[in-house]
């Protein structure tokens, strides 16, 4: 089988406050194939966060390996993992990161221009991603305009802008109310299988969490599954 994304043994160790090595990751191993729908839960610092941004080619490991797309990232150079994130990974945070100048068409547009799309191309790519979110009717919109959860589906349609081959995303529905976030849980787990990208998602959310194909757990450093989370009805 194929694999999108793939950690071997990966380590992240910070200096502590008195100057002593903290180990935040003490080993993980996971591997992500196509189209498939991961979440990671744990408790509060438990390194989910950390994980997400190693996995993202945020930061790097203190040791071990991760392989994306064929590529091993502690031996990519700065100008290989630039592309990595641009093409092949969509980020979606808690918090938009949305352009407030930019028109919600402009912040889908822009990693597609980055990327060197042509513009009229990287337009039509937006607009048929904005449709798809629900935002047909927003597109001149900018983010001051939107609604929370608005602001939301434009990230998401902007993470799936160059067609990545996974999506990180790090409790995108943590600033949301119920009926926002249900939507989203939704239209995550729908585009990532229509457009067949892997959806690795960090969430404290059960109902999130339980539409995943696979569930794990930050505990003690490591991976490990989790059968299934209690859904609050």
């Amino acid at each position: 089988m194929s694999l999108v994304l793939s950690a071997r043994a990966v380590r992240k160790v910070y200096a502590g406050g008195d100057g002593r090595p903290l180990e935040i990751l003490a080993g993980v191993d996971l591997d992500v194939a196509p189209g498939e729908f991961i979440a990671i839960v744990g408790a509060s610092g438990a390194g989910k966060s950390t994980l997400l941004q190693l996995l993202g080619a945020l930061d790097r490991p203190t040791s071990g390996q991760i392989i994306l797309d064929g590529v091993e990232l502690s031996r990519a150079d700065a100008g290989t993992l630039e592309r990595l994130r641009n093409l092949r990974i969509g980020f979606v945070f808690q918090f938009h990161h949305l352009l407030r100048d930019f028109t919600a068409l402009e912040n889908v547009m822009l990693p597609l221009r980055i990327a060197g799309v042509a513009p009229a191309r990287a337009r039509e790519r937006a607009v048929d991603l904005l449709t798809r979110v629900g935002l047909e009717q927003r597109l001149t919109h900018r983010p001051p305009m939107l609604s929370g959860g608005e602001q939301q589906r434009v990230a998401v349609a902007r993470a799936l802008a160059n067609d990545p081959r996974v999506v990180l995303a790090d409790e995108p529905s943590g600033n949301l109310d119920f009926a926002q976030a249900d939507r989203l849980h939704s239209l995550l787990a729908t585009l990532a299988r229509d457009f067949e990208t892997a959806l690795v998602v960090v969430t404290h959310n059960r109902q999130l969490a339980a539409r995943a194909d696979r569930i794990l757990a930050v505990e003690d450093g490591r991976l490990v599954p989790v059968d299934r989370v209690e859904v609050e009805r």
